[in-house]
């Protein structure tokens, strides 16, 4: 199995960053968050790419979050270990000088989710899926949250974190986190071309437009993040995920038993 789990091709001036573990459905684990940073820093140093399309490997999904086989072995102090994994592959998400157009195609759950919300733009299409059912497997979630509540308001965002339920791309596109919606074998060439024109706009321009962006949602990202310690601490503390986790992947294995 190969370990480049974040593969990376240029189209001119956008540099495609694809999340490349379609067999657990591109979840993330560690080596995929740190290579995904890696790929970002790489390309923010690239005088020739103006822009960045990010995308998921297979046609089911852009991510499903959490690769829950990494976390449900974790205590109070890996959490908090955790958390700082996320707080440097986001805040190099957040502090990106070129547009980041996120081409979703399929599912994208928990962290994937959040990740996909802190690109610029959006494309998908009628099959995909998007939401933060973190507390079904028993975690808590802060960083979803914030994001969620930046582009939605409260009401929707304690609707979506306390439910865990997954919006169709109708109702997704409605309230404004899929920017446009496009037949599935639209979705890379619709973003393909968004790219392109995002990185043929003044860099000085958009580099600035984006450093606004950050400096007025940096408070709440730093809070979130304190209190993501803070609460993954507790909750991985009383065992709660990893029952919760061990739970939902025996019921998943069990589904994939032969009739």
């Amino acid at each position: 199995m190969s370990n480049d789990f974040v593969l990376r091709s240029t189209e001119g001036a956008v540099a495609v960053l694809t999340l490349n573990r379609p067999e657990v459905l591109n979840a993330w684990h560690m080596a995929m968050r740190d290579q995904l940073r890696a790929r970002l820093d790489d390309a923010e140093a690239e005088a020739g790419i103006g822009s960045i399309v990010l995308t998921g490997a297979g046609d089911r999904a852009f991510g499903a979050g959490q690769d829950l086989n990494e976390t449900k072995t974790f205590d109070a102090d890996r959490a908090e270990l955790w958390i700082g994994e996320w707080e440097r592959l986001y805040d190099r998400i957040r502090s990106l000088s070129k547009p980041i157009v996120v081409a979703l195609n399929g599912v994208a759950a928990g962290s994937a989710f959040q990740v996909a919300l802190l690109g610029d733009i959006r494309i998908g299409h009628p099959g995909v899926t998007m939401g933060q059912p973190e507390i079904n497997s028993g975690i808590a979630s802060t960083t979803g949250p914030w994001i969620m509540r930046e582009m939605i308001g409260i009401a929707r965002t304690i609707d979506l974190t306390l439910t865990g339920r997954m919006m169709d791309a109708a109702e997704a596109h409605a309230i404004g986190l899929i920017n446009r919606l496009v037949p599935q074998d639209q979705v890379m060439p619709a973003a393909l071309a968004l790219a392109a024109d995002l990185a043929a706009k003044p860099p000085n321009a958009m580099r600035l437009n984006k450093a606004r962006f950050r400096e007025v949602t940096e408070a709440g990202f730093r809070d979130c993040l304190a209190a993501g310690v803070r609460n993954q601490r507790e909750a991985y503390a009383t065992g709660e995920p990893a029952r919760m986790m061990e739970a939902f992947l025996a019921a998943r294995a069990q589904r994939k038993q032969p009739a």
